[in-house]
């Protein structure tokens, strides 16, 4: 029984530990241009995932019709 606890005790404090560390993620910012360079174009290239790989565009046309990539 007490081997039960100590295994629940020990769950419990690894989701706590878990939780502090992406909170604490979240809030930062980025500190110089470069960064704030790379989330604008990963924002962007999810943007166009999105757009070009939903589920109207996937099944019911063809496969370059919403396609944003350009060679």
């Amino acid at each position: 029984m007490i081997e039960l606890g100590v295994l629940f005790g020990l769950l419990v404090a690894a989701v706590l530990v878990l939780l502090f560390v992406l909170l604490r993620r979240r809030n930062g910012n980025t500190e110089n241009v470069d960064g704030r360079l790379i989330e604008q174009a990963r924002r962007l290239q999810a943007h166009n995932d999105r757009v070009s790989y939903n589920a109207a565009s996937v099944h019911s046309s063809s496969p370059t019709m919403t396609d944003h990539y350009r060679p």
